[in-house]
């Protein structure tokens, strides 16, 4: 049976090397949002040499666009978008202390190998389930990059947000050890 961990932002390194794929996780604390125009944007102020706007040392980044809140509620539904649409930003963000991304879908073997390297893990969010993953956050606020407008960088404060690890800092993948199980010979 696979257990369920609760963990609480931020994170170290040690904690995220104890999680494997198929741990169930319940997360409190503060998380990120951000798409790929976002990360672009971050990138490319590292091009640059200038800080960014947030400090990602012990958090994760939740690929999510949230839909506006009703009355009552932090965000509208927000659920995972897929993830490899991040992957040509994802080993920089690594090497600055990222420790976990949450969405949906496979990751490059790039950002595998940088999260084995740098102690990272990628969690998946469930698919189809956006209005239930939103009574899980608590509190938002855009943080940067307020035109781009459900894309913007929102710090997420989330309460038992429910999330699987997919991959975990070794390089185990759910995606690739699950599938052969339920294919019909």
């Amino acid at each position: 049976m696979e257990k369920i961990i609760r963990i609480k932002t931020p994170v170290t390194t040690e904690e995220i090397r104890k999680l494997r794929a198929k741990d169930s996780v319940l997360i409190t604390g503060e998380i990120y949002t951000a798409r790929d125009a976002a990360h672009k944007r971050l990138i490319k102020l590292l091009e640059e040499g200038k800080e960014l706007p947030i400090d990602l040392k012990g958090h994760f980044i939740y690929y999510v666009g949230p839909a506006p809140a009703k009355p009552g509620y932090a965000v509208g539904p927000a659920g995972p978008t897929t993830s490899y649409r991040m992957d040509p930003y994802t080993p920089q963000l690594l090497q600055l202390g990222l420790k976990g991304m949450i969405g949906k879908g496979t990751r490059s073997k790039e950002v595998i190998e940088a999260m084995k390297e740098w102690g990272a893990v990628y969690l998946a969010a469930v698919g189809g389930a956006a209005a239930l993953i939103s009574q899980s956050i608590k509190r938002a606020e855009v943080v940067c990059y307020g035109d781009l407008g459900a894309e913007a960088i929102h710090r997420f404060y989330v309460e038992d947000f429910p999330a699987i690890v997919v991959v975990d800092s070794e390089g185990n993948n759910l995606y690739e050890t699950e599938p052969p199980k339920y294919q019909v010979e």
